[in-house]
């Protein structure tokens, strides 16, 4: 049996719920597996959640049932850029606090980060990003 190289590509800041922009198969995954690498995108390999994120269109926003498993990964991506959601929304310069920053996600969506990401800190050999 062949495996078939698919990929799938979520956006997350400027929506309500991270959304799937993009999707590929063959060339296509790998096209755009590059363009992200390219253009400084964190790209992980989790072959449970592709195979669910696969049955959403493009433009669809994830359901409810996966937010945990993104937020686990958005959380990671945010924390290692030392941002927090609606941080790229915010004009260059200013200091959004956390409230304005998880405003608009859902609840759950919300709550999950700042636990997941406040957890990441509690690891050995993890500290807040420009930490010694």
């Amino acid at each position: 049996m062949r495996l078939i190289k698919k990929a799938i590509a979520l956006e997350y800041g400027k929506n309500r719920a991270p959304i799937v922009t993009a999707k590929g198969e063959e060339e296509a995954a790998l096209e755009l597996i590059a363009q992200a690498r390219e253009y400084g995108v964190y790209v992980t390999e989790d072959p449970k959640l592709l195979a669910l994120l696969s049955r959403l269109k493009v433009d669809q926003e994830i359901p409810a049932e996966l937010f945990t498993a993104v937020s686990v990964i958005l959380s990671w991506v945010y924390w290692l850029k030392g941002m927090r959601p609606g941080d790229e929304t915010s004009p260059a310069g200013t200091d959004a606090d956390s409230q304005a920053s998880t405003q608009g996600m859902p609840t759950e969506a919300a709550a999950m980060f700042d636990e997941l990401s406040s957890g990441l800190e509690g690891l050995d050999g993890f500290a807040s990003p420009g930490t010694p």
